[in-house]
């Protein structure tokens, strides 16, 4: 992966800075939070895997191929077992790209990290800020330049943030990946950052905006339909204002908040939105979930299951979005789904059905298990009539005979789960014991400052750090009653923390209720305000400008279709470019059918887009040369168009935005229009009753809307009399 550099270029024609300064990126190996917990009581966050590759390895994998040449990589929480990690990896030898660590036994926040990055002197200009829990297949080349050229003109402006327009409602989006809704105010002009707060941050029912703002600014646009990818670019002064703050923790509610806040100094954040690129953090259970469906479907290509990177192994793609290794032990009556991941050395029992699940390495499966929506981690033992939905189990784990994985439970390292017993929803196991002190000596895991939650257990001292073992002592007197979790289970069940059973469904993989969802959306829709501090109402998305009158008006559903033929243009252009087959192509196109809500027949008209716009860009000078290049790229992605144009409805939508990107975009196809329909039937594409029927349709059209039906007249009257002629020989023959 390492030769290329496609985003390393520095954009500086400053006389100074002409030697070049490699682009360097700070990686915080440690999230600074407790929501993984059990789990992370024996593995850090970053090293768990995501579709059975270690966490981090997809985020250095983006920052390699970005373009990043240095990385500073800042281990607290298990910082020995990410060390040891990243040097026997491939990473430390990779060639042009360089991997560093930082380690540190007390810092308890991002604040603290970057102080202690900035005393070690290291960063030697501008660089991302990402943390090790986050997938992207972005280019950086526009942002960095972006910054660049912001930084000359205006010294304030210190950094940028990635940001990604939601593909649905906010409401939608917060189900998808279990966060807050977050509001944001943004010059619509100069892409400056205004105003940013989660709906954690307020009080429910309101958010008070400065009337300064609209006083100070040309134009304002609010937004609660975007998504921070907390993937930031950053000036060395960053790091100095952490320094300078020290009440400066979290980089959102403290950092950017204050300097959006804070007068005098005068330091700018700015956005930069990415639209059909990929980038999405790993937060809680839910984003862990929905962001492996992500990858499965394929969004975060190159960082997909078949395709290797470091730490992948080799894994095969199948039908339907079915990915298994080679060594894969399979009854014939098991059954395998769409859109599952099926790792090296597994073994599957009879009758066995798992959909939508990722299945480790070194797994055994038994008979009559049902797994749907799961992710099942290394060497786990499943015994026959096993239950497991919308789960997480880890490495080692034990499900015996008969047992039931409810919606939305985490079972951690080792637990075992006795015969027929059934795990309640949203129940997390581990053979820790539930905190209920802190241990300053041996923390495991580092909080928020602000979270009040406790840190670690005792029981710490009762594990073996060099091989992950329990000791006997811990097993014979630490773990609890074996009725706890059945006959033969091995374990605590965690109870749930007062006042957080909210976040027990917002935070899990488990699907949300139905009575949940419609609950948070009725809160999103009427709870709602937006206010001065003089007690203004203002909309809650939208353009403002200073005395101007607000209408609410709903979003041009006109955008949404250009933010899907974008998408799918992307991702037809990855498939010329990556030789990618066309049965994935077609497998990426549905999954962005099914976020979008679109119908195939958008599908076909996106498609028929995009294969126009590739010919269009095939070097061409004559109208001629255009045909050809046309008919050859229709003809080689044949199989693709054909698989949206099913039926008639389908095509007619084909003839018809052929006919908008004649009279539209691309008017050299305008004299080819009958040439390439007539191409298009030849082919097998567009049927004969389409065609008649789109004649029929513009009967009584106005005369400009029959260019193309004039222009094809010969065509079309050859279709209705070819059926008299094969009749009359018919005839003649009988």
């Amino acid at each position: 992966m390492g030769a290329q550099k496609k985003g390393a270029t520095r954009f500086s024609e400053d006389p100074e800075e002409l030697a070049r300064v490699p682009l360097q990126a700070i990686l915080l190996a440690d999230s600074f939070t407790t929501k993984f917990r059990p789990i992370t009581l024996d593995r850090p966050k970053v090293l768990l895997p995501l579709v059975n590759v270690p966490m981090i390895n997809y985020t250095l994998a983006w920052l390699e191929s970005a373009g990043v040449e240095e990385v500073i990589v800042f281990c607290c929480a298990h910082s020995k077992q990410v060390i040891n990690y990243l040097e026997s990896s491939e990473w430390f030898s990779h060639p042009n790209f360089s991997v560093m660590t930082i380690e540190s036994h007390n810092s308890i926040s991002a604040g603290d990290a970057l102080r202690l990055i900035y005393e070690r002197n290291v960063i030697q200009g501008d660089f991302v800020l990402i943390s090790g829990d986050t997938v992207s297949n972005m280019s950086l080349t526009q942002v960095l330049k972006e910054h660049k050229e912001r930084k000359k003109k205006d010294s304030n402006a210190i950094m940028t943030m990635i940001i990604k327009r939601s593909k649905s409602s906010s409401i939608i989006q917060q189900s998808r990946l279990g966060t807050d809704e977050l509001f944001m105010a943004i010059d619509p002009n100069t892409k400056q950052l205004l105003y940013y707060e989660d709906k954690a941050d307020h009080s429910k029912g309101a958010i008070c905006l400065d009337k300064l703002l609209l006083t100070d600014n040309p134009s304002i646009s609010l937004h609660n339909d975007k998504q921070d990818c907390y993937i930031d670019i950053c000036s060395p002064e960053v790091l100095s204002l952490f320094t300078d703050n020290f009440d400066y923790q979290h980089l959102r509610r403290h950092f950017v908040k204050g300097l959006l806040v804070d007068d005098i100094m005068g330091y700018k954040v700015f956005t930069h939105e990415i639209h059909s690129n990929y980038a999405a953090r790993i937060d809680n259970f839910r984003s862990y979930g929905s962001i492996s469906k992500d990858i499965i479907q394929r969004w975060t290509y190159p960082f997909v299951p078949d395709v290797k990177f470091f730490g992948n192994s080799a894994i095969k793609l199948e039908r339907q979005g079915m990915y298994r290794a080679s060594d894969v032990v399979q009854s014939r009556s098991a059954e395998v789904g769409s859109f599952t991941v099926i790792g090296n050395g597994t073994r599957i029992g009879n009758n066995t059905k798992i959909s939508n699940s990722v299945v480790g390495e070194g797994c055994t499966i038994g008979s009559n298990v049902s797994i749907e929506g799961s992710y099942i981690w290394d060497n786990v033992i499943i015994e026959d009539g096993c239950k497991l939905m919308h789960s997480i189990v880890c490495d080692g784990v034990v499900i015996k005979s008969g047992a039931v994985l409810d919606p939305g439970v985490v079972l951690s390292f080792k637990v075992i789960i006795g015969q027929q017993f059934v795990v309640p929803s949203y129940s997390k196991v581990s053979l820790f014991q539930q905190p209920t002190k802190q241990d300053s000596d041996e923390e495991l895991e580092y909080a928020d400052n602000s979270s009040g939650i406790v840190e670690n257990s005792s029981m710490a001292d009762t594990v073996d750090k060099s091989n992950g073992q329990l000791t006997s002592e811990l097993l014979d007197e630490e773990c609890g009653p074996t009725y706890e979790l059945g006959t033969g289970g091995v374990g605590y069940i965690w109870s749930i923390c007062e006042g957080s059973h909210e976040e027990e469904w917002r935070h899990s993989i488990a699907p949300i209720p139905a009575d949940k969802l419609a609950e948070a959306m009725q809160t999103t829709d009427d709870d709602l305000e937006l206010l001065t501090q003089d007690g203004s109402v203002l909309p809650p998305s939208g353009e403002l400008k200073p005395d101007s009158n607000y209408s609410d008006d709903n979003e041009d559903p006109r955008d949404v279709s250009i933010y899907f033929e974008k998408e799918v243009e992307a991702t037809f252009l990855r498939a010329v470019h990556e030789n990618i087959k066309e049965d994935n192509v077609i497998l990426e196109v549905n999954s962005l059918r099914l976020s979008y809500n679109k119908l195939f027949t958008d599908c076909a008209g996106a498609i028929f887009y995009s294969l126009m716009k590739l010919a269009l860009e095939t070097p061409h000078s004559s109208p001629s040369e255009l045909c050809n290049s046309t008919m050859d790229v229709v003809t080689k992605w044949k199989k693709l168009l054909k698989s949206y144009l099913t039926d008639i409805d389908e095509q007619i939508e084909v003839i018809q935005k052929f006919e908008e990107i004649c009279l539209e975009s691309a008017k050299e196809f305008s004299p080819l229009f009958s040439k390439i329909l007539f191409h298009l039937y030849d082919k097998d594409l567009i049927q004969e009753d389409a065609i008649l029927k789109w004649d029929d349709e513009k009967k009584n059209a106005d005369e400009a809307d029959k260019v193309f039906v004039k222009q094809s007249e010969k065509f079309i009257q050859w279709l209705r009399e070819a059926p008299e002629e094969d009749d009359e020989e018919e005839d003649e023959e009988e």
